[in-house]
């Protein structure tokens, strides 16, 4: 027998003064002793015991790290994008009837003046005339040329949009000032007016009026929807067709933190006279939605890391059931040769917590590798909070300890006599 369990024999045979036996005890040291020494016999089922802990406490180290990595890019691109985006509305209509555009001819010039701009211009979607339509050659329709938009725009609004050019150039000013008949495509609609290349210098036919495509869009990274239309030079589409029937907007790209500035700026900037012609939208507060965002995200993946734990926890109970009925002579010895139930219970409880911990403890290793080696991969900056890797460890214990309670229970309820039949 073991030194522990001879201690406590020994203590269960020495006689008080009144000459009654004294009461067996179980001290703290040998449950940990004896704990270690069921784990340590029996290697293989303590293995297959501690994974699910591993698996458990690795996804939940995994699943958090992952997702804070994941939130910190997205709160980069948000910053870069939506936090740098002003859009200015033509609101003229609402205070005066006479007032057919609010912007003026030198809008882009006087936004772009302001302190923190770094692109705006005016644009808005063209109303095309009855029977007006875009097409590929002058006669015979594609098919598709009446679903197609036509938008002008100046050439700071398409700088502004920030495009991704996948043939040719983006139109200028020079464009702007003297109404060329030029535009740009996305490279879908080019595939669906059959063009391929710019090297023919091929021309488009908006109605009767030619324009010739000098670039190809492959991504805007604002205003997705000058994908699908065909932008034309602010001028020329209001020498053509006239002002705007509804208004038009102004699409401002500023630098990081000036976008709340530059909105409160630029109606006057505009239009000194009649700023109240003007509405400028500057955006949401970062702040709120990124911890909306991390909110959500962050309780979404919480929920799938605690199915994990319950996973590993199903696997721990399981494999320490089975293991009760294996020893269940060793626990009927125990319990004849004086070992009471709380110590039975204590022991099973015990080593279920040192292979908690031990495989919180893996698992911890292998989640941080796993965010690591995800990061490295994809590029990113490894995002693992502190918290997270202090308290796995910890919740492979409690894990172990709850998921060995039952089966403790289990093997504090044998009778001596009936284990020792088996």
């Amino acid at each position: 027998m073991r030194s522990a369990t001879l201690l406590s024999l020994r203590r269960r045979l020495v006689h008080s003064g009144e000459g009654t036996a004294e009461k067996s005890r179980f001290h703290w040291r040998d449950a940990v002793s004896e704990s270690t020494a069921g784990v340590l016999q029996r290697p293989a089922r303590a293995a297959l015991t501690a994974l699910g802990t591993v698996l458990g406490v690795g996804a939940f180290v995994a699943v958090l790290g992952l997702t804070a990595t994941a939130t910190s890019q997205i709160d980069g691109r948000f910053s870069r994008l939506t936090a740098t985006e002003v859009t200015v509305h033509d609101v003229a209509r609402e205070h005066t009837d006479f007032e057919p555009l609010a912007f003026p001819d030198n809008a882009d010039q006087r936004v772009e003046h302001l302190n923190g701009v770094e692109h705006a211009g005016v644009l808005w979607p063209v109303q095309l005339g009855k029977g007006e339509q875009v097409r590929s050659a002058p006669i015979a329709d594609t098919g598709v040329s009446s679903q197609i938009q036509v938008v002008a725009a100046s050439s700071g609004a398409v700088e502004a949009a920030e495009p991704e050019l996948r043939q040719g150039r983006l139109f200028d000013r020079w464009h702007d000032r003297t109404r060329q008949h030029v535009a740009l495509i996305g490279v879908g609609m080019a595939n669906k007016l059959g063009i391929t290349t710019l090297d023919t210098q091929p021309a488009i036919f908006i109605g009767d009026q030619a324009f010739t495509v000098i670039g190809i869009l492959g991504d805007v990274h604002r205003r997705a929807d000058l994908l699908l239309s065909v932008i034309v030079p602010r001028t020329t589409a209001q020498a053509l067709w006239g002002p705007p029937k509804d208004g038009a907007d102004m699409l401002v790209s500023t630098r990081v933190g000036a976008a709340q500035q530059v909105a409160r700026e630029a109606p006057t900037a505009l239009r000194p006279d009649h700023p109240e012609y003007l509405e400028a939208v500057p955006p949401p507060d970062p702040r709120g939605l990124r911890s909306g965002v991390n909110h959500d995200l962050g309780q979404l993946f919480l929920l799938l890391a605690c199915v994990c734990l319950v996973i590993g926890a199903v696997g721990i109970t399981n494999t320490t059931l089975v293991a009760v009925m294996e020893r269940t002579g060793e626990i009927g010895l125990r319990r004849a040769l004086g070992a009471r139930a709380r110590h039975i219970l204590t022991q099973f409880l015990t080593e279920s917590a040192v292979l908690g911990t031990l495989g919180g403890l893996i698992g911890t290793s292998l989640g941080v590798l796993a965010v690591v080696g995800v990061a490295t991969v994809r590029d990113w900056t490894p995002v693992v909070q502190p918290d997270t890797v202090i308290a796995a460890p910890l919740i492979g214990l409690a894990t172990g300890l709850l998921a060995g309670l039952y089966p403790a229970w289990r093997a504090a309820r044998i009778q001596p006599v009936e284990a020792l039949r088996r």
